[in-house]
């Protein structure tokens, strides 16, 4: 959450954000142009009516006075019904094309907010992991959800009503003009004091509307982190922490919206005033113009309600300005995200594919060469790290926590680059790998589980799309998972909600190390995947797992260091480096880290234990 005494963020440039809209409304440029049509022959269809009831009163009142005068009938209907049409039609006409500027409008609204999301979901998948890594999922939802309807709600109402407004108020003008130029001349004089005040409302409300937009981001990551971890919350006792954030962050964007929205509704009355003076001045004008004939009562009576119809465009701008400038606040903020640097782009013709033959299987012999890496360039965690895996070898990564096991599977899978070495599959360089190619080579099964809201079948054929029903139930027997699906409701086409909250924490790990079997991998990762299963069916899985990881390279990361004392070879990590290496055996004869691991974890109680359960 931004700090309250940082100043208030807005729009860095509303230039270069509204000529990213025009981009975007650019295709739609022949659609924008008869909304424009629409709006002119709407406009001039409607301002011509009061121009018309004005001469229908002219008419009245001459034929009240003839009538007094005892010189002519009352009044003459036929031209006053004849006047009257005509006002039937034009307003009916000025409707006709109302409505279908709205319909344009919406469809193009529809269009330009359809390509922003589509963009901004390809956007996503083109980010490296460390964009996501760094800022709160419910910042990155604000701006794919509430900015984004921001956009649309100006596209559809807010520039709508812009085109009329201007449109209006240029025929209004001629109107006003063609009846008197002198009192439009002094109507007119008010306007550059109102503008005088305007434009720093204007300028002021845009600050604190592009603040209320960061604020809203900053709301939904605390509601979004506190729904997904309420249980830790309860547990904790931390709902009074959670609502005293919340409350903080809640009276900031009440204060911030408050702002915004008073700067925004200063604009009506400021406009009512401005009509409400231009009605006393017409009138004023309007009476001495007519005893001096120069023009009729009719001329004054339209004029006054050109006035107050002048007020109403003006009115409407007002306010849509100022959601425009909440609009441009909002497309910075997506436009920021779609201009966030990506991952480097994959090679047209990578090497893997040149060097292979098709429908070929990777042997699995990976190959670390002076690997150096950090999150933070300044900060490397990985120092020179250097190893060979043969093909078809048991890899069992240890050491303390943030040692660097899990950077290490990350690398692999290249979500996140280098800064030095090479990282060789089959002695080709993974960055010549397309990432899809380079990650369809990895199964993957780590400590935290990922599922979907989907059937439990749909779950574990993930990444296997063309898997059969029978290939996926023979995963879930292989993963010992088949049992308990059989007895929860609905089996197989069990639907898991958005959380998976619906099964156990072992459960979900099962269905994940079935997703992995099933997709049957050349090289396997583990990063503690049987961490949430109970002894037994880790001894069930572990069994399992041996024979999916013969004829494969596996990694497998592990704190407990019973699960790895078969494994081919062992990589001691600390501090970024490997400083021991070899096979269970070996690095207990040597005496160094791993021995002071493996007997820290096995003394007193815990080997009595462990030997039961072997």
């Amino acid at each position: 959450m931004s700090d309250s005494n940082e100043p208030a963020a807005k729009a860095k440039d509303p230039k270069k954000t509204m000529a990213k809209f025009m981009a975007y409304l650019a295709p739609h440029k022949v659609l924008i142009i008869a909304t424009v049509l629409f709006a002119m022959v709407s406009t001039v269809f409607s301002v011509i009516g009061p121009r018309l009831l004005g001469r229908v009163t002219d008419v009245l009142l001459d034929g009240i006075m003839a009538h007094f005068l005892g010189t002519g009938l009352l009044t003459n209907f036929p031209y006053m019904i004849m006047i009257v049409t005509w006002l039937i039609v034009l307003y009916v006409v000025s409707a006709a094309c109302s409505l279908a500027q709205e319909s344009i409008m919406a469809r193009i609204s529809i269009r330009v907010t359809y390509k922003l999301r589509t963009e901004i979901s390809e956007k996503m998948h083109r980010l490296p992991i460390n964009y996501y890594d760094t800022r709160p999922v419910g910042e990155v939802l604000s701006r794919v959800t509430n900015d984004v309807d921001i956009i649309a709600q100006m596209l559809s109402r807010n520039l709508t009503q812009l085109i009329t407004a201007v449109t209006s108020i240029i025929g209004i003008l001629v109107m006003m003009i063609w009846i008197s130029g002198l009192m439009t001349l002094v109507v007119l004089l008010v306007f550059p004091i109102v503008l005088a005040f305007m434009g720093p409302i204007m300028k002021k409300s845009q600050v604190y509307f592009g603040k209320q937009q960061e604020i809203v981001g900053v709301a939904n990551g605390i509601v979004e982190e506190t729904y997904s971890g309420h249980n830790i919350v309860r547990a904790y006792n931390a709902e009074a922490d959670v609502e005293e954030n919340f409350d903080k962050v809640s009276d900031e964007l009440y204060k911030t919206s408050w702002k915004a929205q008073f700067m925004s509704s200063i604009v009506e009355p400021i406009f009512a005033f401005v009509g409400n003076l231009g009605f006393v001045v017409s009138c004023i004008m309007g009476g001495f113009l007519v005893v001096q004939r120069v023009i009729t009562i009719g001329d004054v009576q339209a004029f006054i309600q050109y006035i107050q119809n002048f007020m109403m465009p003006l009115s409407q701008m007002g306010v849509s300005g100022n959601q425009l400038q909440m609009a441009i606040a909002a497309g910075e903020r997506v436009f920021d995200f779609l201009d966030e640097d990506e991952e480097t782009l994959d090679i047209a013709m990578p090497m893997a594919t040149k060097s292979s033959m098709p429908g070929k299987r990777y042997e699995g012999n990976v190959s670390f060469q002076n690997v150096r890496f950090g999150y933070n360039p300044d900060k490397i965690i990985l120092n020179d790290f250097s190893a060979e895996v043969a093909p078809g070898q048991k890899v069992a990564i240890v050491g303390p926590t943030g040692a660097g096991k899990t950077t290490v599977v990350k690398l692999l899978m290249r979500f996140y680059e280098l800064n030095g070495g090479k990282i060789l599959i089959d002695g080709i360089d993974a960055t010549d790998f397309t990432r899809g190619d380079l990650r369809s080579i990895f199964g993957m099964v780590l400590q935290d589980t990922w599922l979907y809201n989907a059937s439990i079948m749909e779950n574990i054929r993930y990444g296997s799309p063309n898997a059969t029903d029978e290939q996926v139930i023979a995963a879930a027997k292989a993963a010992h998972c088949h049992g308990f699906i059989r007895a929860l409701p609905g089996g197989y086409d069990m639907i898991l909600n958005e959380e998976a909250s619906n099964i156990s924490q072992g459960q979900k790990q099962l269905f994940t190390i079935a997703r992995v079997i099933l997709k049957n991998p050349a090289i396997l990762i583990l990063d503690e995947a049987t961490s949430s299963i109970d002894t037994r069916t880790e001894i069930l899985i572990q069994q399992a797992m041996k024979n999916i990881m013969k004829g494969r390279t596996s990694f497998v990361i592990a704190h407990r260091l019973s699960t790895i004392r078969d494994a081919d070879l062992i990589f001691v990590m600390k501090d970024g480096d490997i400083i021991e290496q070899g096979n269970h055996e070996q690095l207990l004869e040597a005496k160094g880290f791993y021995a002071d691991l493996y007997n820290s974890q096995f003394s007193e109680g815990v080997v009595e234990e462990e030997a039961v359960v072997s």
